[in-house]
């Protein structure tokens, strides 16, 4: 269940089930409103079932339920009503959605001012323009939503680094190409910037734009996030009810960071020494925790594999470290890195530089042991590992700041789709990055389900790849192009020097660079003047705009053997 909290009286989430609901009541709620038809899915728990257990927990049902993009009137008068009372409110549907913009029309028809249920929508990523516009309050966007269909050679799904440097590259190609981007999202952000944030070298806002300004002129720029496929249709599900069909796909959504696997984690992020440097805005709270700490316990968190930057986690707790270590704290400072893994990095000839760093700031290293719970007003953290016996045991850590790297997967949309493989991610293989079942569908960054690393650096030469190969399918041919599994981590040791790895499949060592200019094993102050000042503006002012500097793709041949 993705649970967000609007106000003090509603709250939303995506389908629940039974043991959802003690959490639901315990929290307050006093009515659960139901906004999804029975039968929509076969894992769905059906609302009867929902309806008598929330009775025995003191919660009043509600069935308000209704298709995606086929809300009415009468739903909205139903909802308006509820919202009339005094009464805190959860409603659910397939992925909220719907519930939400049920949530926004009442409160419309209601009064409620615009602005402010567009600052809510942002919040919790969700797409109401369409809504605000409609001269009735109550009615979904009517001309997408009564079965209208858009059409475009290709359709990008995600607006993130991936979608628009793909978008960039196809353009510049081929710049008769009809091609759209599916994105709800207002904002783009340079997301290897927020190590940088939360180590007092960036600023937080250096790594937003506008998504207006980051879309290429020509690109339609639909603006909701997909939420099904139908491939043999060749058609894409969006949020606001409507379909897109498209000639050739290329799905690049990210991955999700499921803050909600972690028990009271939600609840405790932001305060009370919980942070992480994988939200925006959350990482200028780590440098304020790190600034502030003259003494106690500090703790940094790695989940198990898959997740986006595996260095990342690492990076926090070295920048943290040098600071206070050059302003001669560190001696009273406890340090503690849980890694649910087994290797303090995966490639094994970055870990003698590495393991100097974690030396050198006396850090005590936990392999195997994984976080399960928060509780913030304690400050304490809860880890699960194995004794010498292969027994699970519950181990539980007190901190006065702890830097959390939550559990990752793959969105919901795609994991429940024909497109995934068993593990829920896009199957698509691992030198074309075709789809493994359907030729015209295209993978890109986190949602795949190759074995590279999860970075900006690894999208970077991935993009010329699909482009190439998506284009040589529209004219009939077959892929000639390859990915090697290239990632790059620029592992941060300190302030001012950095280990640059680089390596593709199998662990194989891709240095881009000679070593008379940077040693990727070792430590270098040039790795750190390419991280902190060449790579943003590569970023922004070549990758994003379809520039594949040092990036272009190898023949097929060379990288499948």
């Amino acid at each position: 269940m993705k649970k967000s909290q609007v106000t003090e009286r509603f709250g939303f989430s995506s389908q629940i089930s039974v043991e959802h609901l003690p959490q639901l009541a315990d929290s307050g709620v006093d009515i659960l409103v139901c906004n999804r038809p029975d039968g929509e899915a076969a894992d769905q728990v059906g609302y009867e079932v929902l309806a008598e257990a929330a009775k025995g927990l003191g919660m009043e049902p509600h069935l308000i339920a209704f298709k995606s993009g086929q809300m009415q009137p009468q739903h909205v008068e139903q909802f308006k009503k509820l919202l009339a009372g005094d009464n805190k409110i959860h409603a659910f549907c397939r992925t909220g959605n719907r519930s939400f913009n049920l949530y926004a029309a009442a409160a419309l028809a209601s009064g409620a001012d615009a602005d402010e249920l567009q600052a809510q929508a942002r919040k919790v990523e969700i797409d109401i323009a369409p809504l605000l516009k409609s001269p009735q309050p109550s009615a979904a966007r009517p001309a997408e939503n009564s079965g209208a269909k858009r059409a475009f050679d290709v359709v990008i799904v995600g607006g993130g680094s991936a979608g628009v440097a793909v978008a960039s590259s196809l353009q510049r190609r081929n710049g008769k190409l009809r091609i759209a981007i599916l994105d709800a999202a207002s904002e783009h952000y340079y997301q290897p910037g927020w190590t940088m944030v939360g180590g007092g070298v960036f600023t937080a806002a250096s790594t937003r734009r506008q998504m207006q300004d980051i879309i290429p002129r020509g690109i339609n720029w639909i603006r909701s996030a997909a939420i099904g496929f139908d491939p043999e249709a060749n058609e894409v599900e969006i949020a606001n009810g409507s379909r897109v069909h498209y000639g050739q796909l290329i799905v690049c959504p990210g991955l999700v960071l499921d803050w909600s696997a972690i028990d009271g984690l939600e609840d405790s992020l932001g305060r009370n020494g919980v942070t992480s440097n994988y939200r925006y805005d959350l990482a200028p709270y780590t440098w304020k925790l790190v600034e502030s700490m003259q003494s106690g316990k500090a703790v940094f968190t790695q989940p198990g594999m898959p997740i986006k930057c595996a260095g990342a986690p690492q990076k926090a707790l070295y920048l943290s470290c040098d600071h206070w270590q050059r302003h001669s704290v560190l001696q009273n400072v406890e340090v503690d890195f849980f890694n649910a893994g087994g290797v303090l990095f995966g490639v094994s000839a970055y870990v003698p530089a590495l393991q100097s760093y974690i030396d050198r700031y006396k850090a005590n290293v936990h392999y195997g042991h994984t976080l399960t719970a928060i509780y913030g007003n304690e400050r304490i953290a809860r880890f699960k590992a194995k004794d010498a016996n292969a027994a699970e045991v519950t181990i539980e850590k007190q901190f006065d700041m702890i830097h959390v790297c939550p559990p990752q997967r793959a969105p919901e949309f795609v994991a429940k789709s024909s497109l995934s493989d068993a593990g829920g991610w896009l199957d698509v293989d691992p030198h074309t990055l075709r789809h493994k079942k359907f030729s015209n569908i295209w993978g890109l960054g986190d949602v795949m389900n190759t074995t590279n690393a999860k970075t900006m650096a690894a999208v970077r030469k991935q993009v010329p790849v699909v482009a190439q190969n998506l284009l040589a399918c529209l004219e009939s041919r077959e892929p000639a192009w390859g990915y090697d599994g290239y990632g790059s981590c620029p592992l941060t040791v300190e302030r001012g020097k950095i280990v640059l790895a680089e390596f593709g499949y199998g662990g194989k060592l891709l240095p881009t660079f000679p070593d008379w200019l940077i040693k990727g094993t070792k430590p270098t102050r040039t790795a750190w003047w390419l991280k902190k000042d060449v790579l943003p503006a590569v970023y922004w002012h070549g990758m994003l705009k379809g520039r594949e500097w040092m990036a272009g793709a190898q023949p097929l041949e060379t990288v499948s053997t």
